[in-house]
């Protein structure tokens, strides 16, 4: 079965175009709408649509930037699409993986997105040896500052916010955020143990001869 998805964006109000692309690919009546109302944290349409897929049945997008902007995401969806059995069609794209062609297309681009990931680390650990050698403490600057860590706090103490949520509003990964939470969780218990000292209070001199 093939099952559509259309999302709009902010330049783009109207889904007929998608859809009416979506029912031409054969989607006919099972096509998810996400409107652009929807926060942009939030795609619950695009999360009933990846339950409602099963072995064997075909997503099928406009394009690839409806899906997702992020590389890596768009890369950890489609392999998990195809570790379910689960095709993907991409209508603007060279992307469909029911074809060999369209499954060794998207083969190459995770290759060349891992490739650049490997670039990105050793030109960083380069970066941080030659500044070792200069006497410089490398390193990347803090993602978050003392405000932002201690709202991180109070948003994951409420119980109203998910890791994924609190990560997506900072835009930070979910390593990142667990760190901020073990290190709040370490100064709090170090206080604790150590606990500030206690000013004393001043207590009035008797003048000389007063009983």
């Amino acid at each position: 079965m093939k099952v559509g998805y259309a999302r709009a964006s902010t330049t783009d109000h109207s889904l007929d175009l998608q859809i009416d692309a979506l029912r031409r690919a054969g989607c006919r009546n099972h096509i998810f709408e996400e409107s652009i109302s929807t926060p942009r944290l939030k795609h619950p349409e695009l999360d009933r649509c990846l339950a409602r897929l099963k072995k064997g049945d075909t997503l099928v997008i406009y394009k690839l930037d409806r899906l997702g902007r992020s590389v890596h995401f768009l890369l950890g969806l489609v392999k998990t699409l195809g570790d379910r059995g689960i095709n993907l069609v991409s209508l603007n794209d060279p992307i469909d993986t029911t074809t060999p062609v369209g499954v060794a297309i998207f083969q190459f681009c995770a290759v060349m997105a891992e490739l650049e990931k490997g670039i990105i680390r050793e030109r960083t650990k380069a970066g941080l040896q030659s500044a070792r050698a200069r006497g410089r403490v490398g390193g990347a600057p803090p993602k978050t500052n003392v405000q932002q860590r201690s709202a991180i706090v109070t948003m994951w103490e409420s119980g109203k916010h998910s890791g994924r949520e609190i990560a997506n509003t900072y835009n930070i990964s979910s390593a990142t955020l667990y760190r901020i939470l073990a290190n709040h969780k370490k100064r709090q218990a170090n206080e604790r143990l150590h606990p500030p000292g206690k000013k004393q209070s001043d207590t009035p001199t008797p003048r000389r001869g007063s009983q």
